[in-house]
């Protein structure tokens, strides 16, 4: 058996017992007992990387996670939504949208020196 490392969406590496799919094929039952052990492993063909088996748990995991993702999201984007529905936010894109091009120059100025 070796190790395999492989990258996880943050970027970090995340190191896994490796495996030969001819061990798969000839010793399902070890590659199985190390799923469980380690919660995944790969699978290389001719030394080179080619899948990735997860424990149930590990999946499960993985799963919840990817849904605590999307829920954060989904909060941030409504979050700014209601920002611009507020009608503060409606009344500023209405000014901006009927504003000539030279009062879009000078809020343009305005505004570049503001930030130095």
């Amino acid at each position: 058996m070796t190790t395999s490392s492989l990258p996880t969406p943050t970027g970090e590496a995340a190191s896994m017992p490796s495996f030969p799919s001819s061990m798969l094929k000839n010793s399902t039952a070890d590659v199985l007992d190390e799923v469980l052990a380690s919660g995944a492993v790969v699978i290389t063909r001719h030394d080179k990387e080619k899948a990735v088996i997860l424990s149930v748990e590990t999946y499960r995991r993985l799963v919840a996670s990817d849904r605590d993702d999307l829920d954060a999201l989904r909060e941030k984007f409504d979050g700014l939504l209601e920002k611009m529905q507020a009608r503060t936010a409606r009344g500023g894109a209405r000014r901006a949208y009927g504003a000539s091009p030279a009062e879009m120059g000078r809020a343009a100025v305005r505004a570049a020196r503001r930030r130095g």
